[in-house]
């Protein structure tokens, strides 16, 4: 197998929702054990990132619903998607085929930019906006790239 290269967090996709952002962290470091585990750990691996997955969209849609977000239906079929997506891997996976987790995870981590930069940074100023009147203040290091 080709070396995948790993799945790191940078400060370009905090959205300043502190919630939704510790969440997001989670979902990179999740995707980043995907990309990077033994073969051997890819079902391990796999359940626990459906575990976060199935939490991180069902808080995303509750608050959508919640606080009658304009856009919830369009964003929330798209995690429907994921999810969907996800659980035939799980399939895949229980009948013996571990290397369409790697495909996953690729597809996620091209995924997961444009999804926080245009449905969940729109989610993340609703909610700053419903709960304290304003935009989200965002601190970004180095032009967003995380520093180890």
């Amino acid at each position: 197998m080709e070396e995948q290269a790993g799945f790191d967090w940078e400060d370009r996709y905090l959205l300043g929702y502190a919630a939704m952002d510790d969440t997001h962290r989670e979902f990179v470091e999740l995707v980043n054990a995907l990309l990077t585990v033994a073969d051997d750990a890819l079902p391990d691996a796999l359940e626990a990132f459906a575990a976060h997955a199935e939490a991180h969209f069902a808080q995303e849609n509750g608050w959508m619903e919640a606080e009658d977000f304009p856009a919830r239906d369009c964003h929330i079929d798209e995690h429907g998607k994921v999810l969907a997506s996800v659980n035939e891997v799980r399939e895949l996976v229980a009948a013996g085929e571990r290397e369409i987790v790697r495909e996953l995870a690729v597809a996620l981590k091209d995924w997961f930019p444009s999804h926080a930069d245009y449905m969940d940074s729109a989610l993340s100023t609703w909610m700053v906006k419903r709960a304290h009147a304003g935009k989200p203040l965002i601190f970004r290091r180095d032009g967003g790239k995380a520093k180890e």
